[in-house]
């Protein structure tokens, strides 16, 4: 667990946030990216706006 959120673009799928959540969290990053799915599916473009957003102002590695 960091104590710091930056992306993890080496286990990244597509930018690297959901890998940076888990490292951050600690939690398993399958977790992570099932739960982005179902807010998505849930909330519509809000998330994917939250997600893009963070992938764009995060720092990397």
């Amino acid at each position: 667990m960091s104590n710091r959120f930056v992306l993890n673009r080496e286990d990244r799928k597509l930018m690297g946030v959901a890998a940076g959540i888990a490292d951050f969290t600690g939690v398993d990053v399958l977790l992570i990216r099932l739960g982005l799915v179902a807010a998505l599916l849930l909330t519509g473009p809000v998330v994917l706006l939250f997600y893009v957003l963070t992938g764009w102002l995060a720092n990397d590695r």
